[in-house]
């Protein structure tokens, strides 16, 4: 059985959807003959905690920790909220404090990738008696925080190992990373250190094709697409809510404000009694205070329900009872490539999906292919409003369902072949 060391900042008890990604690919990867050690910080400062994801732990993996220095202690200090959100990637695009402002621009300017940079060298000092004593070959590294991807970047350097970069997000080109206020310098040292680090991996592994073609840019090293996914069976025969529930699952970052969305609900509100009498619009996680100001601009306040973040068990039963499940992404050429993965657990819940974001998102595509519901563009309104329509018609019939194709090839078990067969040539 071969050795892998993955290395990643987001593990259980951590919450959020970073955390998933890899404690699925651990959980399967035995099945391809792949056995997982994993290297996590010993005290991290996560934003979202969720304490059912360390009952998904597979037994008798090995586990190796070493303490981490953050900065978010001290600077809480100064604003604990404001720590905490920016902390998370919840960043106001208006009315910025002089504390946030001020804390963005450390942020951007001090720590460089990222606020878990002192992690680098005592990990590749530690890691480096642990690689020999298991003798293993392979590292993967997984970010953000790209951090991460320097501690593989100096593992490659100083002993030769076989490092594979696993990219969840961006680097530069995410939404986030304009608003760290860097200077000229300061924005000059990304570009070197993603540079770097994509031409030194022996090969890298991304979560979207926009990605891919934009480090094709930059690397002629192997890039492999390797989405995210869902685990477990199939929702089946679950009851319902009796109102016809729009639910979004999962933090509504700032930007993420589907304003077409909103003022359409507000105009079938005012049209159709009876759409007024049975809508809810369900909010499972942290809103942004934008979104929520625009929705009420348009008279939508006594319909919205802020559930606020729960388990990822309880978010999973709220997404199956919901009519429709709602997915949204800033409207930017920067975020075409952005495939959240609650899309993937939206398959699962059986729901129709309703998608807004950018021209040319590849979560259009998704949807599309595999029949789980409708992605629009920000300037479409009527035809979104034709659709809603038919749904709430549907719905009132209690006919509202989807009949969806090839999801399964996006279980975490299929997305672990994938990984198996890009490491090591397994044959699906």
């Amino acid at each position: 059985m071969q050795k892998v060391l993955i290395i990643t900042y987001y593990w259980p008890p951590a919450g959020g959807p970073g955390v998933q990604r890899w404690l699925k690919f651990v959980k399967y990867l035995r099945d391809f003959n792949i056995e997982p050690v994993v290297y996590v910080p010993e005290n991290p400062n996560y934003p979202i905690t969720d304490a059912s994801f360390v009952n998904q732990i597979p037994e008798d993996i090995k586990i190796y920790k070493h303490k981490i220095k953050e900065p978010y202690g001290w600077a809480s200090f100064l604003s604990k909220n404001k720590t905490k959100q920016i902390s998370s990637g919840l960043i106001q695009h208006k009315n910025q404090s002089t504390v946030e402002k001020f804390l963005l621009w450390v942020r951007g300017n001090f720590f460089i990738p990222d606020a878990r940079k002192n992690w680098i060298k005592p990990s590749v000092s530690y890691l480096s008696s642990v690689l020999e004593k298991e003798q293993i070959k392979t590292v993967i590294t997984t970010g953000p925080p790209h951090s991460v991807h320097l501690i593989g970047l100096k593992l490659k350097q100083n002993l030769g190992i076989n490092w594979v970069a696993d990219f969840r997000d961006p680097w530069t080109s995410i939404g986030y990373h304009k608003k760290l206020r860097l200077s000229k310098a300061s924005a000059k040292k990304h570009k070197y250190l993603e540079h770097l680090v994509l031409n030194t991996a022996d090969s890298i592994v991304v979560t979207s094709e926009t990605t891919k073609k934009e480090f094709l840019g930059i690397t002629t090293k192997p890039i492999e697409v390797i989405t995210n996914g869902f685990d477990g069976a199939v929702a089946e025969k679950v009851v319902l809510d009796n109102k016809f529930t729009i639910s979004h699952i999962g933090s509504l970052l700032t930007g993420r404000n589907p304003e077409n969305l909103w003022e359409t609900l507000s105009e079938l509100c005012d049209e159709n009694e009876d759409f007024k009498n049975n809508l809810s619009l369900q909010f499972v996680g942290v809103v942004s205070e934008d979104v929520l100001e625009t929705i009420y601009k348009y008279k939508l306040k006594t319909y919205v329900n802020l559930i606020g973040y729960v388990s990822h068990t309880e978010a999973l039963a709220y997404q199956e009872k919901s009519q429709l499940l709602l997915l949204s992404e800033i409207n930017s050429p920067d975020t075409v490539g952005i495939i959240a993965g609650k899309l993937f657990e939206y398959m699962r819940a059986q729901r129709p999906i309703l998608g807004i974001g950018p021209k040319g998102w590849e979560v259009s595509t998704i949807i599309k292919e595999t029949n789980t519901g409708v992605a629009f563009n920000y300037d479409e309104k009527s035809s979104l409003k034709s659709l809603l329509l038919d749904w709430f018609k549907d719905y009132k019939k209690q006919e509202l369902r989807v009949n969806s194709t090839t999801i399964n090839t996006y279980s975490r078990k299929e997305r672990t072949a994938k990984l198996a067969k890009h490491l090591y040539g397994y044959r699906i």
